[in-house]
């Protein structure tokens, strides 16, 4: 079992580099690898305001979804010194999965658009400051970690843009769209944390499912799910490790679950006990 750091991925990576490989590897900057930047977006009816970070990466180069995968570097985001703001909501487009029969990890190429609502906390009709310090992974042969500092004032106007539009499309169904009659999740302790098994009662999406689970505290360790279909049940099975390294109380509404397909892919927040 797996528990990869940020320090231990790219120590990895840079080892099995051959010199020749990682001089070339030097001579890139950061600019040829990735750039980073704000789409200001638009106001929403509901008071919100809908903005975007767009990540262009070079052929060849991958960055991460939300939840990286045993391989990859989970982004991370700090809005810290925004004036107006309240929360930040990131709607995250559909990822790739990344050696399926490997060690899987999930993420994106070539330009990616990341849709983030913002609510203000005091003026709905107020001028939002935004202040975000970014840190993602982008990998190739190497994993280079990449910090980028996103500062905009949006205002309350502008008109819908097309490419924020076309990434909010490409979300996972919800659960309640998907057909979803049930989603049962079993607990039992073990050594250093929790065995979870997920009975979901869900037509196929697909070719070989993979399942990923999530929690709200990414420090506990999430362990890749071993799926089985049986007709219309999905069963999967995950190991939760949190950083004590012992059995914890887990609350099922806090448990996240994806199901990729190759006809589709659904979103389930919490499940019943099992």
């Amino acid at each position: 079992m797996l528990k990869h750091s940020l320090i231990s991925v790219l120590t990895a990576a840079l080892l099995a580099l051959s010199p020749a490989t990682a001089s070339a590897q030097r001579l890139l900057s950061l600019d040829d690898i990735a750039k980073v930047d704000l789409l200001s977006g638009w106001r929403t009816p509901q008071g919100t305001h809908m903005a975007a970070i767009r990540i262009q990466l070079a052929d060849g180069w991958k960055t991460y979804w939300r939840f990286a995968g045993e391989s990859g570097i989970a982004p991370q985001f700090d809005w810290t010194g925004s004036q107006n703001l309240s929360q930040v909501d990131i709607h995250w487009p559909i990822p790739t999965v990344f050696d399926p029969d490997a060690s899987r990890s999930y993420g994106y190429n070539g330009t990616v658009i990341l849709p983030i609502e913002l609510t203000p906390a005091h003026s709905a009709n107020g001028t939002i400051s935004l202040h975000g310090q970014i840190n993602i992974g982008v990998c190739e042969e190497v994993c280079v970690p990449l910090s980028v500092q996103l500062d905009g004032v949006l205002q309350n106007s502008g008109s819908k843009d097309p490419a924020i539009v076309a990434s909010l499309g490409q979300q996972p169904t919800p659960a309640n769209l998907a057909n979803l009659r049930s989603a049962e999740c079993a607990i039992a302790p073990i050594s250093d944390g929790l065995q979870v098994t997920a009975k979901l009662n869900l037509p196929s999406q697909g070719g070989h499912e993979t399942v990923v689970f999530e929690l709200p505290d990414r420090a506990v360790w999430v362990d890749e799910a071993r799926s089985t279909r049986k007709g219309g049940l999905l069963t999967a099975v995950t190991d939760f490790v949190p950083p004590a390294g012992a059995p914890f109380l887990l609350n099922r509404s806090d448990i996240r679950i994806t199901v990729f397909g190759s006809g589709g892919v659904v979103d389930i927040q919490g499940c019943t006990a099992g």
